[in-house]
This record gives C-alpha cells, structure tokens and sequence, in this order.
C-alpha cells in the first residue's frame, strides 16, 4: 500500500489550478431555478476572489434542465461587464474572449448544445470552453445520453472539429472511473478492470482531439483515497499514456483535471490529496459543497422526461467544496491564485442567497434540501481526518 503521507514543504510551491463549477455543476442539482442577476453575482465574485477558470452555464435542452434559460444572457452580462476589480480592469476585459485571461465553459453534452454553444460564439458572446461526457459504464452512458459508447465517441469526434474551427476549446469528461450508480457495472468489473477501462477511454477521448479531460467520480464511488493516487499515478505515467497520433504527450498533467464527488466531504478532501501528491494539478469544485446529479424536480413539479431518477439521494452527492480545497491546499504550501478570505466571505453569502433561499422554499413545499457541505463554513476548520495527511 503506498504511503499517501504528504511531509511538510513535500509540496510548498507547486502551483495548481483551480476551477469553480458552482453556478453550473452546483446549481442544476437544486430543485428550483435560480435568477439570473445571482448567478453573474457569483461568476463575478469568484473571478474577483481570483478565479482564471469557469464553468458558467449549461446548454442542455430546456425541456430536460430547465436550471439555464439564461445561458446566452450570463455569458453576454460576463462579456460585457463592467464590474472593476482592484486593478482596474473590468470584469468584461478579464475575458478571454476579450482578451483577457479567464476562460468561460459551458456543458454541451449533446449535439443540440454544441450547435447552441457555435451559434452563440459565432454571434460573438459563446463560451471559450465546451464539455462533452462519456461513461465507462454504458448503463450510465444511455441514461446521460441516449448513446452507446460508439455512438456518442462518432458524435464527439465531429463536435470536437467544429468546435476547434471556432477556435473553441474541448474538454472530454470520463465518467464513472472507479463505479457507477448502476449495480450491474459494479458487479461485473474488478476495481483494477474498471481502471483499466478508464484508461482506455482516456486515451480514446483524446484520440478525438479533446483538448483535455476531466476525470469524474460522479458519485463518490471512489471511498478509498489510495484507489485515487492509483488511477491519478497511472495516467501521468509516460510509459502507461504514451505519445499520441498527434504528438501530444498522454502523460501531461495538463490534459486532466480532477472532479471529486462525495457523500463523505472528507473522503473527497483526501482523493484530492492523494490526486496533488501523483501529480494532478488542476481541479474542480463547487462552493457549499453542492452539485452534482440535475434535479429532476422544480419547485415541487416533476420534469417530464427525467422520472426515475438513478440517484436516490442527489441531495447528498455534492462536489467538493471549494472553499475547503483552498484551505487545504493553502495549509499544505500549495499555490493556488485565489484570495481565501475574499473565497469564504463570498461561500457565505452564497449559502445565504442560494442554500438558504433554496431550503425555504422546500421546506414550504414539504421537500428535502441540499445542506451546506463545507467544513469551512459550518465548522471554520478541516476535520483531523484530512489534516492527518500532511500535517505534523
């Protein structure tokens, strides 16, 4: 068993990158539609607090995630913003769009998205960054999207090129690494084949032309942070990866990002230890700790479409938290780019606007409610669970 101990100053200095999906992953698992005015509040506010960045939409049919009929509307107020940070730039400048240096993404899973997202940025207000998604287990790719594999990877490929002649970035997500919410992909596969299978689509998904690829425990699967630092060492080894058709190294640490879901924050909190310590530097997270599976409910009224919800209990499978990964990075000696008491300030004021306005309104509808999930904003510390990796 390796040894995930991470000595004092074993890491200080190592620049990492960090990525908040709040305002898409976080707020299409509430079961209400949140306004437009607070989400470019938030988008806003984490650029501020530092930010480079973004996931700030989804352009998934309406009909079936009804979170984003804003999706054009928050990219344009993004673009066009006037909101000054303290070096007197505007929010609007910031965008890389603009010239600046903060990237907006945006989720386009199937090909009405991507049209959407073209569309958008051939009228000059489109996200810099699209997201397709692809699960190793096929149960869980139907479900998601109505393909199989082949399907879907037949799809991807063409997305991918129209998206490159834009000029666009393409992230590919893998899915369901280390299990899946489908029982019968669990029982089938060994944790070591599932691996393997994970690594295959990794290499297939970049095969397409994706520009990099973010690997997902959607469900918190992955309860054993070891497992973690296994799969993470496998995918930055040179003789594993290899070069690709393309000249591009496999093994770049680069190419990932790290997506971490959980019923357990603390868990989550150590699969992103153990993810730092193989290499990975880029990460995402939501504030709260919230996120995860779209609702297939707003406001108490059903979704047509979406019944029989695969995760019985969406509300408890968040994304880690940001506020949390920064405190534990900062504590490490990690450099991160991001003001952390400008970041908690901020996590506070969106558990009020957002969590808190969310939970009275279920509460009057008789409905459960995604909790706050940061340590940082209901204990103000880190468990010993987590610490014990790298303190001392």
């Amino acid at each position: 068993m390796t040894d995930l101990y991470i000595a004092k100053n074993q890491l200080a200095g190592k620049k990492v990158e960090l990525s908040d999906i709040s305002i898409r992953d976080g707020l299409q698992s509430l079961e209400t539609v949140i306004d437009t005015d607070t989400k470019v509040k938030y988008l806003e506010g984490l650029i501020l607090a530092g930010f480079k960045r973004m996931e700030a939409t989804n352009y998934g049919h309406p009909k079936f995630v009804p979170f984003f009929p804003d999706a054009t509307e928050v990219l344009k107020r993004l673009l066009n913003s006037e909101t000054k940070a303290p070096d007197g730039r505007t929010i609007g400048q910031m965008m890389k769009r603009n010239g600046g240096d903060v990237e907006l993404t945006a989720i386009t899973i199937h090909e009405s998205g991507a049209e959407r997202a073209f569309k958008d940025f051939d009228a000059g207000h489109g996200p810099d960054r699209i997201l397709q998604m692809t699960s190793t287990c096929p149960e869980h790719q139907k479900a998601n999207s109505g393909k199989t594999h082949d399907q879907y990877f037949t799809m991807t490929e063409q997305v991918i090129k129209a998206a490159h002649s834009r000029g666009m970035v393409v992230n590919g997500t893998v899915s369901t690494i280390w299990g899946s919410p489908f029982e019968k992909f669990n029982k089938q596969y060994t944790m070591q084949e599932k691996l393997d299978i994970a690594i295959a689509f990794v290499k297939r998904y970049l095969g397409c032309g994706a520009d990099d690829i973010e690997l997902a425990d959607h469900d918190g699967s992955v309860t054993d942070y070891h497992k973690a630092y296994e799969f993470f060492s496998r995918v930055l080894d040179p003789k594993e990866m290899g070069i690709g058709p393309d000249g591009r190294n496999y093994a770049d640490p680069n190419l990932y990002i790290a997506h971490f879901h959980t019923k357990n924050m603390a868990s989550a909190l150590r699969n992103a230890a153990a993810a730092l310590k193989a290499g990975i530097i880029r990460f995402e997270s939501c504030m709260s700790g919230i996120g995860g599976q779209p609702a297939n409910t707003v406001d108490g009224v059903p979704i047509q479409g979406r019944e029989g919800d695969y995760y019985s209990d969406h509300f408890n499978h968040g994304l880690i938290s940001t506020e949390d990964l920064v405190t534990m990075f900062h504590q490490i000696g990690v450099v991160t780019g991001i003001d952390e008491e400008k970041l908690i300030a901020l996590g506070k004021g969106f558990r009020r606007d957002v969590l808190d306005m969310f939970a009275a309104k279920q509460k009057k509808l008789n409905r459960p409610s995604m909790p706050c999930r940061s340590f940082m904003l209901t204990d103000g510390k880190l468990p010993k669970s987590v610490t014990e990796l790298y303190a001392g």
